[in-house]
């Protein structure tokens, strides 16, 4: 697999600022790396000597493992940095340990972070391409594309195609989620039709005029009003982003905004090729019940499986445009 083309900017902060092109250049790729992770040797060499910084001062799971893996199957050599355990629990400030980091010469660098707005903190200080792991409760593109990548695998279309006809609903705590920002983006530049639900304390406000996306304080009307959905994309709340209680008990929640059995049954007897998708961590019992995310239609750990190949389509891409000197490809 060779490239036809690079990245319209130099760092992948956000969805914001993305071109369709960009967007269809990344999902691509990623299309391309899929079928190399299906092979028995799942490695690649095209960033043999590359240095990969891997600096998350958050917690997390997936998209850490996602993002080592990434750089491992490219070929890449990997720093990995956690704020836990490490001198910003002795009060070192964020572009002191970032300019310690840069003496290492990362040609790369991910970052996830609780401000809004560290990775432009980064780009202060770093000269490698930054890619954004998540940003407060900003932006978490990586998360965004990934999901447009496993619909359009699902559905069996090119990138090119887009997701025109596609309608899918966002459910859960919008106003303090990193990835229904990124995917308000998204989706309707790939040609989806969005719906946003919640409580209406986890609703910006004002969120018609930001985004190209309908809004509902009914869930219900919202997975079951006009044209069928074709996915149902379930949000947990951020409790750890919120100043105070925002939704009552995790039952009041569960039975007002959580995806349960009998709720997605609806969606289902509209369009029974609906899915279920989830950034994860999830909350079973509280967003979505277990046999929901357990079920035929839930595409949750396919979301897993195609985050490794779009973070090497990220990695690979930033890399071609930053130095224009990857070689080789998934060739």
């Amino acid at each position: 697999m060779t490239t036809k083309g690079v990245l319209s900017l130099p760092h992948l902060m956000g969805i914001e600022g993305l071109t369709r092109d960009d967007a269809t250049l990344l999902l691509d790729t990623a299309r391309s790396f899929i079928e190399v992770n299906t092979r028995q040797l799942k490695k690649v060499p095209a960033l043999r000597g590359r240095l990969v910084a891997l600096m998350f001062f958050e917690n997390s799971t997936r998209t850490r493992l996602s993002f080592e893996l990434a750089a491992k199957r490219l070929s890449a050599d990997t720093l990995s940095f956690s704020s836990s355990g490490s001198s910003v629990s002795k009060g070192e400030t964020l572009l002191d340990t970032a300019a310690n980091i840069e003496a290492m010469k990362p040609d790369l660098v991910v970052v996830r972070h609780e401000a809004s707005g560290a990775p432009w903190m980064l780009e202060r200080v770093m000269s490698g391409a930054i890619a954004n792991a998540g940003d407060g409760n900003h932006e978490h593109p990586t998360q965004a594309l990934l999901d447009a990548m496993t619909l359009l695998h699902r559905s069996q279309r090119q990138p090119k195609d887009g997701l025109a006809g596609k309608t899918v609903c966002i459910v859960g705590d919008i106003s303090r989620s990193r990835v229904a920002r990124s995917n308000m983006l998204l989706l309707p530049l790939l040609g989806a039709k969005v719906r946003v639900a919640g409580p209406a304390t986890m609703l910006p406000a004002g969120l018609r005029d930001v985004y190209d996306v309908e809004v509902f304080d009914d869930v219900d009307e919202a997975l079951c009003s006009g044209a069928p959905v074709d996915a149902v994309m379930m949000l947990r709340i951020q409790k750890e982003r919120a100043a105070r209680a925002v939704m009552g008990s995790d039952d009041d929640y569960a039975v007002g905004y959580g995806l349960t059995k009998d709720r997605f049954a609806r969606v289902l007897a509209r369009n029974d090729a609906a899915l279920v998708m989830h950034p994860g961590p999830m909350n079973r019992g509280v967003e979505i019940d277990a046999e929901v995310a357990d079920s035929p239609h839930s595409v949750i750990l396919e979301q897993t499986e195609t985050g490794v190949a779009v973070r090497m389509a990220v990695l690979y891409l930033l890399a071609l445009g930053h130095s224009r000197g990857v070689e080789g490809g998934a060739a």
